[in-house]
């Protein structure tokens, strides 16, 4: 399973005390899913919420890409079809085809980034149609 979380603190809106954030985003069975969960240290305040969807909450998004970097995906064979590669953003993203065919561009060209789970979701979606891909992790 490839997984990606955060944990930070910000002023619990009930007391003002310290709330700890642990913020995550994850694959399971080929989707994309996301958590977040929050304690007060000084209160009885305490929730968890775990949603999937194409595209994750920007809040989480930009939380772990704050702490974590952005990962790069690249075909490892330029030259490949885009049909496949158009069905795998589509798939992946909620795009229209003119959309697609941007992200395929940008992918083939310099290679899309986004979060790590992300990324590795994309390419594993590319792989099933016989496009190669890598991920390149952040700080290698």
């Amino acid at each position: 399973m490839i997984t990606q979380g955060v944990r930070t603190t910000v002023p619990c809106h009930a007391c003002g005390g310290v709330l700890t954030l642990d913020i995550g985003q994850f694959i399971d069975r080929g989707r994309l899913w996301w958590d977040t969960s929050g304690s007060c240290q000084s209160c009885d305040t305490v929730w968890c919420e775990e949603d999937s969807g194409r595209v994750t909450p920007d809040a989480i998004r930009q939380a772990l890409l704050a702490r974590h970097g952005s990962a790069r995906l690249r075909l490892t064979e330029p030259e490949a079809s885009s049909a496949p590669i158009l069905r795998a953003l589509r798939e992946a993203h909620d795009v229209t085809l003119t959309q697609a065919k941007a992200l395929a561009d940008e992918l083939k060209a310099t290679g899309l980034t986004g979060t790590l789970v992300e990324m590795e979701l994309l390419a594993d979606r590319l792989r099933q149609r016989s496009v190669m891909a890598a991920v390149e992790q952040p700080g290698c």
